[in-house]
């Protein structure tokens, strides 16, 4: 069965490439109820985040919200660190989004802590980390925090050559008043 789930999972995954929201949200809902079934925690975690960004990219975000989560605890449990501080930065970005800051902050935070802490931290992963919480931080007034995050996030970005990040991060330091 796990393999039937990878192959959703993998499709799901094609489908919201692609732009196929609603085939996507299908498939990742069959591998969400497969990988129940199968007991398969691990996969179910990677399904409840798939159809979390699919509920997400819907405008469904109380959805969402849910799916993530409900992934983040099992993340948590199963002492999965990296895939919960992608979680749960998730998390930060929908509360964000939502203009729940208060929510959105200490899910940025935690996130951060354990990117910052982890020897295996994907750069591209701690720089949207950031770039969430820089988002926050401009927004909320903390203007100095917000301009030392960019500065982290677009050394960040540049380090692994995406130009888009590197691009917005120059933008909203020459935004705050520095460059």
């Amino acid at each position: 069965m796990a393999s039937a789930v990878d192959t959703l999972l993998h499709k799901g995954y094609g489908a919201r490439r692609e732009g196929k929201r609603l085939e996507a949200k299908r498939l990742f809902t069959e591998a969400l109820e497969l990988s129940r079934k199968a007991e398969d925690q691990d996969a179910t975690a990677q399904a409840l985040t798939g159809l979390g960004g699919i509920e997400r990219d819907l405008g469904n975000s109380h959805i969402a919200l849910k799916c993530y989560e409900e992934a983040a605890e099992i993340y948590r449990f199963r002492q999965n660190v990296l895939q919960l501080a992608h979680t749960i930065r998730h998390l930060g970005d929908i509360h964000y989004d939502a203009h729940h800051f208060d929510l959105a902050e200490p899910q940025f935070r935690k996130a951060l802590a354990i990117y910052r802490a982890h020897p295996e931290t994907p750069p591209l992963d701690l720089a949207n980390a950031i770039r969430g919480y820089a988002l926050l931080k401009g927004d909320t007034g903390d203007i100095q925090q917000a301009r030392t995050l960019w500065k982290e996030a677009g050394d960040l970005y540049k380090q692994v050559n995406v130009l888009a990040g590197v691009e917005e991060s120059q933008r909203r330091l020459s935004a705050l008043g520095h460059l």
